[in-house]
């Protein structure tokens, strides 16, 4: 029996989800809870996995495509479940209907079909997801047309000939299934289909064994292929993306339905050579030589640019950059601490840390410093429920610990943050981190964050104008710990300049909520537990 599986709801509020990668190809037996896609959500990469035991039928969607919730997007033959058997009637009544025809057997949409006649090749349409899809959208019934492709495989071309009413595209303009032996077993050819353009699998295939790869002679060189669509098997894919590569420009010695199919070793050969180039423009520098010789790539004219989808998490990020700016009124206030006896403090108690496996960093510190500030100021800590016309203040402390990763910037959460020492924070916040470079962490990480704080010292900055985690009504960017000059008043009030260590702090907070000297106040209390960290043993 087919079971269709519609695309479950894997986030709180996520309307949509991008098809990153598939984890199977269709006509693969696979068991429930087996991991069958990568789908990315607003700012996680999720598994999707398998709701029954099965075979996969049919796959509906390719890689890139953004998929509603709710719709569609695999189908599987049921393990164990018998087809439900049609009356005689309801045969006949198929076989005169033309939209009953289109639900048939050997339909991906069958789901009643006798047993015999899914076994009846010329019930078969044997056609990829995007053909299927088309045909949907412009109402063509799949098995009123003859595939001109491999083996009578059903291509887009057919089914735009179809629809402009070409009579060679539906009467047998090429060959198909049934104008082969009737005793044939064979396959196509091909073992491994692209996951775009994966066809659906039958047990028997009748027709002449036809092989649908075209070879043609390699490339002299392995310069950018350039193309605007290429096919490849999910694993080549996954090769492609750790490596940073575009498989568009991968040069291809095969073809697979008239259209370039790179393999995993193509690619692991572009990537070699662009390492190679690479280290020799790098070389080049060092010497004092012009970059650019042969064996290096160059713009054509025209080609100095690239364009990608803007899509997935970076769509994601800039819409909530837009919401936070248009939606709470942002005024950021800059101050510094001298966080000295903060720095002796952390190297006094790293070694202890390390004892116990954890690397001791000065995020659990400020994260204790801010948590003490929020205590003394809630307003830093409320939410304004706009619907209700009310403020809502939190008694409970999320602290969200802003990431920079590869594919943006991501908030994962210290629950409760206040009941955790110093030590339990910083293993969390740093797996967390982890978690969230390697796209591993799950959307419920993510969410229900009460204050952000953000590390631009990480990568060299000191003061910045953070954007609210909206709905959110504060965020603190911390900078890079610095040794600079300060002017210091010993116990007898006596005054000398000093090599310090200084942090500096930018505070971003929702105007409509909060003062500027709200702001002022919580920023003091920060620096003051910064400045002494012994008052970071009272939290």
């Amino acid at each position: 029996m087919v079971r269709e599986f519609e695309l479950p709801d894997v986030g709180e509020g996520v309307a949509e989800g991008e098809l990153v990668s598939w984890l199977v190809e269709e006509g693969d037996a696979v068991s429930e809870d087996q991991p069958i896609a990568e789908v990315e959500t607003d700012k996680a990469l999720v598994d999707v996995p398998s709701p029954v035991d099965g075979t996969i039928r049919e796959l509906r969607y390719e890689e890139g495509d953004v998929i509603p919730v709710g719709d569609v997007f695999v189908t599987f033959d049921v393990e164990g479940e018998e087809p439900v058997e049609s009356t005689d009637d309801a045969a006949d009544t198929a076989g005169d209907d033309p939209e009953s025809a289109e639900h048939g057997a050997g339909s991906p949409d069958a789901t009643g079909a006798e047993a015999d006649e899914v076994a009846t090749p010329q019930d078969r349409v044997f056609a990829p997801p995007r053909v299927r899809r088309l045909a949907r959208e412009e109402g063509i019934d799949l098995t009123s047309i003859q595939g001109s492709g491999p083996g009578g495989r059903i291509t887009a071309a057919d089914v735009r000939s179809a629809v402009a009413g070409d009579s060679q595209a539906i009467t047998g303009g090429g060959v198909t299934s049934a104008d082969a032996p009737a005793d044939s077993d064979a396959k196509t050819g091909s073992d491994v289909t692209a996951a775009s353009d994966a066809e659906t699998t039958a047990d028997t295939r009748t027709g002449p064994e036809t092989d649908s790869r075209a070879t043609s002679p390699p490339p002299s060189s392995l310069e950018s292929a350039d193309r605007d669509r290429t096919l490849a098997a999910p694993a080549t894919r996954r090769i492609a993306r750790e490596k940073g590569i575009d498989l568009d420009s991968v040069p291809a010695v095969e073809e697979r339905e008239g259209e370039a199919f790179v393999t995993a070793e193509a690619v692991e050969n572009y990537a070699a050579a662009q390492k190679r180039a690479q280290d020799a423009d790098r070389a080049a520098v060092e010497a004092g030589k012009p970059v650019g010789g042969a064996g290096t790539e160059a713009f054509a004219p025209g080609e100095s640019e690239r364009r990608e989808p803007f899509q997935g998490v970076r769509k994601r990020i800039a819409e909530a950059m837009v919401e936070s700016k248009y939606s709470a009124p942002h005024v950021t206030h800059h101050d510094e601490a001298d966080v000295t006896a903060l720095v002796e403090a952390r190297e006094r108690l790293k070694p202890h840390a390390e004892e116990r496996g954890i690397n001791l960093t000065y995020m659990p510190f400020i994260t204790k410093a801010v948590i003490a500030a929020l205590k003394e100021y809630p307003e830093m800590n409320a939410v304004l429920d706009e619907e209700n016309e009310e403020i809502v203040y939190r008694d409970y402390y999320n602290i969200g610990i802003a990431a920079a990763t590869d594919n943006g910037l991501m908030v994962p959460v210290v629950e409760n943050a206040d009941r955790k020492g110093l030590l339990s924070l910083s293993s969390e916040t740093n797996e967390l981190a982890k978690k969230a470079r390697e796209r591993s962490i799950s959307p419920s990480e993510l969410r229900g964050s009460t204050f952000t704080i953000t590390n631009v010292g990480g990568i060299g900055g000191e003061y910045a104008t953070p954007i609210l985690n909206y709905p959110e009504s504060g965020i603190l960017g911390v900078g890079e710990i610095k040794r600079k000059p300060r002017v210091v008043t010993d116990e007898h009030g006596e005054e000398s300049i000093e090599p310090r260590s200084v942090l500096t702090l930018s505070l971003s907070f929702d105007h409509r909520l909060i003062d500027g000297a709200v702001g002022a106040r919580f920023t003091n209390t920060v620096i003051e537990h910064l400045e002494n960290p012994e008052l970071l043993l009272l939290e």
